[in-house]
Parts: structure tokens; C-alpha cells; sequence
């Protein structure tokens, strides 16, 4: 998948488009698969597929000297040249062995989605070059914050600490100081750990494992906003008046020293049960948690849009290795770090905006029209709204969003409005972002795992010390289109992870019966999400026999001709699992009284 060949073009048959046949691979996309083996192909030989379901051709890898791995086995291969016989040849990297771990299925998506792995070796000795603390010369000139009190929240796995919070009270409104870690004072443009943060573009996350953007040294260690440590920063203070609007803002870089390493449950648990209160941190966070509630308010009355989905998290058991996937907890303390975040986001990116730099801005386009159209459509027709909306704001989508809030049609509304959303990307050219209802948007609090706000703090710098322009149109496109593919990539990864997971979970529980939602239809059949473990299956329409369904691609609906019976988009159903398949990615359901 993606690569460049040279291919025969072999004549289409009647009302057929022409098909071609692979003779030479000019360049490979990949230049390690994950596959699976097949069966022995005789002198010390096995014939293996591919585990990406995109890619069909058969590989036959050697193992002649060296016992070669059981049926069902994944090896990493390096693809070769074609084979006379057919397939392709294969040279064994590594052998995996059984495919049903969650460590096994991690190294496949990596193999998959060419993740990169470990670091070249110039990286890493520059890396270790910088030392494990700041050296004492990057101390000078910066401002003092290392009493200031900022703590870090985060996850409770979490090692690469981007970003520190300090709320204090004053005349009325607060002065909220958001600490990011200074890597761009590391990470030199030009240089080895530089080349590479670029190729990387971001961090790959994965249920068991990290693929950080800086070798560990950076991300978990000298760039690290770790408790009780000297680290250099870039600060932003901004000053809100009680109704939560900014009027004052300044950037500068900073040394801080964070107070306190804090989880996001742990925050909760000062929230909700004054867990903490008498803690240094306690009734500074509780002030932020004011300020916090304000801002989320203001940016709603704004039009800014959320979605009330689940998002599934990958879990595993300790004990026994077992696979399991549940809905992520999502606190009030999460919502207080995103606002900080955003509201830092949105302060650098109009400082920037006004000092006339060019920047690689975060923009969210506006919805597709025709998917919108649809929508109001069905939303109109079946009674949800009066009437289609005199003009698409983020504001009006809103509305509607708050209108089927806690009833039947929540799922369906916001599964559907979700889907006429554009992709939100980098662009050096700025056009809002629709989603949040910001005109001037960045990315700049994650420069650890991020390389746009790696970008972004170059930038800031370049107008701290009032330098000329650091980066032109065209090419600061390029780079941005690059670290696109990469975020992409990512979350190509993470779909692949979830649907993986998914699927070792239920393999033991063929025949169990669930409660789900439709959460897609399709001309051939329909999805369901399963309430208990999040996974997505597929009801084929040939598994229905009680009538026959016409599919009402208007309507995201299936209706049955004799009963009248549907199957719709948000509906909910109760199917029983048939059948989990690793190699075509798919968990087979019926409905259950069909």
C-alpha cells in the first residue's frame, strides 16, 4: 500500500475498468511488514499475508538453517523482489510469534503504519550531549518563576510533562500563568535531534508503549517539567476579568521548578471531595477551578462545539494479559487543563498574528456543505428541528447540539454532525478554527510531543527578540503538510489499535449477546457499537430473514418492505457476536431476534 511500481495494464472486461499487474516496485512505502504465516512452502520455506488487510500479495520468506514458526505466527519481513511462481520473496527480521497479545498486535500497527522505532545513533549522542539538567549559562536572562508555585497535571502513566499551571486571584478576575517546556532551546533548527523530530512529526501513543518525537533523555528527562527540578520555559501570563475575558497578556521565557507532579485523579479528588485542600497546590487549584468554569462558559456562549462521544481506552489486565476496552474517564480536571491550554493556545497565536510572523497556525475549516445539507435534512424531517439554521456558525451547530442533549436523538446528532466536520490541520495561512469558534488559532503548549509547537516557539522567540522573519510561505507549507501526513498517520495507528484490541477482547466470547447503537449503516448492512466495551460490528443485511430491507442512504436507514421494521442510525439493538477476524479486521454481529 503506497508504493511506486511499474505495472502491465491488462484489458478491462465488458463494463469493467481496466486492472493491471505489479512488475517491478520501484519504492517501497514500507520497508518492514508485519505478516502472518500461512504454511510451510517446503525447503525450510513458509508462505506468509500480509496483516494489513490493504496489502493482498503472499510473501515467501526463508528459513532454511532455522526453525521456522508455526501456522498463524507474525514475523517482521523486509519485502522483496517478485517471485516467478507469483508472490513476493521476504527477508525474516524478526519473529514475533502467537499474534493473540496485545504486545504482538502493537508491533503490527507499528509495522503497518511504518512507525518509527529506535533512535539513529547521531540523535541519540547529541541527546545525551545536552546533559541531564540545564546548564547553568541557559539560566541567564530569563525570568524567576521557580517559587511561583506551578504544577504539572497529567496522566497517571504520563512521563513527558509539557506543560505547568498557576492560578492566583486578583482585583475581581485572575492572572493564569501557563509554563511550556522550552525545547526549542535544545532542539537547534538544522541539527540531528531536529531532522528527526521533523521526519517523526509527533508522538505515537499506544496501549503498552511510547514512539516519543525526542529521544528519552529530552522528552522524559531534560525537557520534562519534572517536581523539584530547575527547567527552562516559556511562560504566557494572561490577566481575565471576572467574566472571563482576557485583558492583558505577556510571553517570556522563564526558569520554573514545579511544585507538584499531579494526576488528573488526583485534582478530582480535591474537586469532589476537598482531597488535597490543606496541600500546598490545594487552594490555588480550587481558585484555577473558578477561573476554569468561567472560561469554559465564555468559550460556549462563543459557539465553540463538544461532542458528546465516548472515547474508548485500551486496558490491560496485569494478572492474566487480558484485553479489555472501556469508555476514559473524563473529569472536570481534564476540562481545566484543556481550557488553560487553549486559552494559551489562542493568547501566542494572536501575539504572533499582530507581530505579522509567519506561523504554522492550527485551522479547523469550515463543515463540508452537501454533508451539512443532508443532515438538517434528516434532521428537519424527522422533527428534531423546525427548520434548517439561517446561517452555519459554530454557534448554531451549538444550538443543536444542546437541543437533543439527554434524550433518544443525542448519539444520532452528534455522530452525525461529527461526520460533516472537516480535518482540522497545520496551514501557514490562517483560517479559524470552526470547532473552538477561534479566528486566530496555534498549537504551542506540547512542543515535547508536537513538532508544529516546537515551530511555534521558534517563532515566539523570533519576536521576544525582535528578529526579522524566521520562516517563508512556501516552505513553512511544506513542512506543514508533512507534519500533517504524520498526524494522520497517527491517528490511522490509533483506529488500527482500537479495532485490534477490540477484537482480542471479544475472540473468547463468540456467541455472547450485547445491547448496542447504530453507529453506521452501509447499503450491505449496518454497524453497532457495543455499550459494554465500545467496539464496532458489523450486521450484514444478509443475516436478516425476516423481510426484505430497502437501504434509504438519505434517511442512514434500512426499512423493512413487509414489516415496516428499521434499522437506523442511532437506533438502539440487541445482536449477538458470530464471529472476530484478525484478518480482515472485522467483529461479525446478528440482531438478535431477527
Amino acid at each position: 500500500h503506497g508504493d511506486k511500481v511499474v505495472a502491465a495494464i491488462l484489458p478491462g472486461r465488458k463494463g469493467k475498468n481496466p486492472s493491471g499487474r505489479v512488475v517491478r516496485v520501484l519504492e517501497r512505502a514500507t520497508e518492514i511488514m508485519a505478516v502472518r504465516v500461512l504454511r510451510p512452502a517446503g525447503d525450510g520455506a513458509v508462505l506468509a499475508q500480509a496483516t494489513d488487510p490493504r496489502c493482498k500479495g503472499l510473501f515467501v520468506l526463508d528459513f532454511e538453517g532455522r526453525k521456522a514458526p508455526d501456522k498463524g505466527d507474525i514475523v517482521l519481513a523486509a519485502p522483496g523482489d517478485r517471485l516467478e511462481g507469483g508472490g513476493w520473496a521476504g527477508r525474516v527480521v524478526e519473529v514475533l510469534g502467537r499474534e493473540f497479545s496485545l504486545e504482538t498486535q502493537e508491533r503490527i500497527v507499528k509495522a503497518n503504519h511504518s512507525v518509527p522505532g529506535p533512535f539513529p545513533p547521531i540523535v541519540l549522542a547529541e541527546a545525551a550531549n545536552l546533559g541531564p539538567e540545564p546548564d547553568p549559562e541557559g539560566l541567564q536572562g530569563r525570568e524567576d518563576l521557580t517559587n511561583l508555585g506551578l504544577v504539572t497535571i497529567d496522566g497517571e502513566q504520563a512521563k513527558d510533562f509539557d506543560d505547568a499551571v498557576h492560578v492566583r486571584a486578583k482585583g475581581g478576575g485572575w492572572i493564569l500563568t501557563v509554563a511550556i517546556a522550552d525545547v526549542s532551546h535544545y532542539v537547534q533548527p538544522g541539527s540531528a535531534l531536529d531532522r528527526e523530530a521533523l521526519e517523526r512529526g509527533n508522538s505515537f501513543y499506544f496501549p503498552r508503549s511510547v514512539e516519543p518525537m525526542l529521544p528519552e533523555a529530552l522528552s522524559n528527562g531534560l525537557c520534562s517539567l519534572v517536581p523539584g527540578r530547575p527547567r527552562l520555559a516559556m511562560a504566557v501570563e494572561m490577566e481575565f476579568d471576572r467574566l472571563g475575558r482576557r485583558t492583558g497578556q505577556r510571553c517570556f521565557a522563564a526558569v520554573i521548578r514545579s511544585e507538584a507532579r499531579l494526576t488528573y485523579t488526583q485534582v478530582q479528588g480535591l474537586f469532589s471531595r476537598g482531597e488535597g485542600r490543606d496541600e500546598s497546590w490545594g487552594l490555588m487549584l480550587e481558585e484555577a477551578a473558578k477561573l476554569a468554569e468561567i472560561l469554559r462558559n465564555a468559550r460556549a456562549r462563543q459557539g465553540s462545539l463538544d461532542f458528546d462521544l465516548p472515547e474508548p481506552e485500551i486496558i490491560q489486565g496485569l494478572l492474566d494479559g487480558s484485553v479489555g476496552i472501556r469508555a476514559r474517564e473524563r473529569f472536570f480536571s481534564h476540562r481545566l487543563v484543556e481550557e488553560f491550554m487553549i486559552s494559551a493556545n489562542e493568547c501566542v497565536a494572536e501575539i504572533l498574528t499582530r507581530a505579522e510572523k509567519v506561523l504554522p497556525y492550527r485551522v479547523h475549516p469550515l463543515p463540508d456543505p452537501d454533508k451539512l445539507s443532508a443532515l438538517f435534512r434528516l434532521l428537519t424531517t424527522a422533527g428534531v428541528l423546525p427548520e434548517r439554521p439561517d446561517e452555519i456558525t459554530p454557534a448554531s451547530l451549538q444550538s443543536v447540539l444542546a437541543l437533543v442533549r439527554d434524550t433518544e436523538r443525542e448519539f444520532l446528532v452528534n455522530r452525525l454532525m461529527l461526520r460533516t466536520m472537516s480535518q482540522a490541520g497545520y496551514s501557514p495561512t490562517n483560517e479559524g478554527h470552526f470547532g473552538l469558534a477561534s479566528e486566530c488559532y496555534c498549537h504551542f503548549t506540547s512542543p515535547i510531543r508536537r513538532y508544529a509547537d516546537l515551530l511555534v516557539h521558534r517563532v515566539l522567540k523570533s519576536v521576544l527578540a525582535r528578529d526579522g522573519r524566521i520562516f517563508r510561505v512556501k516552505p513553512l507549507k511544506r513542512i506543514c503538510d508533512g507534519i500533517n501526513r504524520c498526524e494522520r498517520r497517527a491517528m490511522e495507528a490509533e483506529r488500527e489499535m482500537l479495532k485490534r484490541a477490540g477484537i482480542l477482547h471479544l475472540r473468547d466470547r463468540i456467541g455472547d449477546v450485547f445491547a448496542g447503537v447504530i453507529s453506521g449503516v452501509a447499503d450491505f448492512g449496518f454497524w453497532v457499537e457495543l455499550d459494554s466495551v465500545l467496539v464496532e460490528g458489523l450486521v450484514r443485511l444478509s443475516t436478516l430473514h425476516d423481510d426484505y430491507y430497502e437501504f434509504r442512504a438519505d434517511e442512514h436507514r434500512h426499512l423493512g418492505r413487509g414489516t415496516g421494521r428499521t434499522f437506523g442510525l442511532g437506533q438502539r439493538v440487541t445482536v449477538r457476536l458470530v464471529n472476530t477476524s484478525l484478518d480482515r479486521l472485522e467483529v461479525d454481529l446478528e440482531v438478535e431476534d431477527a
